[in-house]
């Protein structure tokens, strides 16, 4: 990615005037990549012992550090996109530490020499699991870059309100996007145990918990888009194109809190290839297109192209209901006595 990041930049539609500070951005974020990995192998190392919430203490000290040195490498030195970047980068830095700290303090893991060697069981267990989950996210990202080329060609204000959007979603995201770990984890746990529907009800309770909170967001952001906006910048022009993206996104943290979950349960249950099989299908036939059409469709507001991406997540929501309806139908099948 580093010997990438001008043809990046480029494929991006980048206007000229922020080509610079692109550049540096992502050239910084990507050497912080290795941090993002660790945190994660880490964090789903602590999951898998029962504890969810020293993973949530890390990456709190990391917000903390983030915001703190938000303010200085961007405040106080003026560093601007650098600025920002580095500030991310470092605070991803100090998660990692702090939970390696923690990890040997508490004495929980022994690591040796032996215990990296590759076993080629082991291995194929993570790869049948991991390699669709991998290309889903990978994909879903690729999906976001497109949206973010589209919103370029606009010009630099409604890519500026997109781009702010983006930070905005990706924060609310939060509390859905941990359902599909959550899902994952108590799932798995109950279906190895034998309890079937103990699984089956941990996933409703988070599919109310997702919607629930999907909803209340949705509903808030109609009335605060504006200001929260304003936070990150004072234009007008760009809180007015930002506002507008964001009433319409809004509606995403609804239905992808539901596809969420539903991933994690079929993951829990080995299958995760359902979960890229519908993420695909609403990236390609919805989400992209739909963007696409939206912008062209109406060059001065950029509401319809945030509904265009909340529509993607509803389509993965029916694909994974017809899922899962099939699946407990065999179930049913399955558990009845012959």
């Amino acid at each position: 990615l580093l010997l990438l990041v001008r043809p990046i930049t480029a494929v991006m539609s980048t206007p000229e005037e922020a080509v610079e500070g692109t550049v540096r951005y992502l050239t910084i974020c990507f050497l912080g990549i290795p941090f993002i990995t660790a945190y994660n192998i880490i964090s789903s190392i602590f999951r898998g012992m029962g504890d969810s919430k020293s993973p949530m203490y890390f990456i709190a000290v990391a917000c903390a550090a983030n915001i703190a040195l938000d303010y200085l490498f961007m405040g106080a030195l003026k560093l601007g996109p650098a600025g920002a970047a580095l500030g991310t980068t470092l605070s991803q830095a100090v998660s990692v530490v702090v939970s390696l700290l923690a990890i040997r303090k508490r004495k929980l893991l022994a690591v040796r020499a032996a215990d990296l060697r590759p076993q080629r069981a082991v291995l194929g267990k993570l790869l049948r699991i991991g390699l669709p989950v991998m290309l889903q996210d990978g994909l879903i990202q690729v999906a976001f870059i497109v949206i973010t080329v589209i919103a370029n060609h606009r010009g630099l204000t409604d890519a500026a309100g997109v781009g702010i959007v983006e930070k905005i979603i990706s924060f609310v995201f939060l509390v859905p996007s941990t359902m599909l770990s959550t899902v994952s984890a108590l799932a798995a746990q109950n279906l190895g145990a034998g309890k079937p529907d103990r699984a089956r009800q941990t996933l409703r309770c988070a599919i109310c918990i997702a919607a629930g909170f999907g909803a209340v967001m949705a509903v808030l952001m109609q009335f605060i888009a504006g200001p929260v906006v304003g936070l990150f910048t004072p234009d007008a022009a760009v809180i007015a194109a930002g506002a507008q993206y964001l009433r319409g996104y809004i509606f995403d943290c609804m239905f992808a809190g539901v596809h969420f979950c539903f991933s994690g349960y079929f993951c829990a249950r080995g299958k995760s290839g359902l979960s890229f099989l519908h993420n695909i299908v609403a990236i390609v036939l919805v989400r992209v297109p739909g963007a696409y059409l939206m912008s062209a469709r109406f060059p001065q507001t950029l509401l319809p192209m945030g509904l265009a991406t909340a529509a993607g997540s509803l389509c993965s929501v029916l694909i994974c209901l017809l899922a899962y309806a099939l699946l407990t139908r065999h179930d049913r099948r399955t558990e009845q006595p012959n």
